[in-house]
């Protein structure tokens, strides 16, 4: 397996329909070996769910997944990156 840089970021993801959250959940599921955490808040005054993921991994992953949850009918995403790339050997 050939050792990419990857990059620190979030993903912030509005559901407007708690129907899709299964769709969600389950491309969150296949992209798992790359999230660190995943804070989900429901907001019921909204009737909406917002969801935060973060990810270490390359920036054509991180933009595949962002894509493909934005491509579910009534979710929303964006990808907030890092600066900085992280380095598959580099520790702190």
């Amino acid at each position: 397996m050939e050792n990419k840089e990857t990059r620190i970021a979030v993903i912030g993801i509005i559901v407007e329909n708690t129907e899709q959250a299964e769709k969600v959940n389950a491309l969150l599921h296949e992209y798992s070996q790359y999230i660190i955490g995943r804070m989900g808040l429901p907001y019921g005054k909204k009737k909406v769910s917002i969801i935060s993921v973060v990810m270490d991994a390359p920036m054509d992953t991180i933009s595949a997944l962002s894509g493909k949850l934005g491509s579910i009918p009534q979710v929303s995403s964006k990808a907030l990156y890092s600066k900085e790339t992280c380095g598959a050997d580099a520790e702190s």
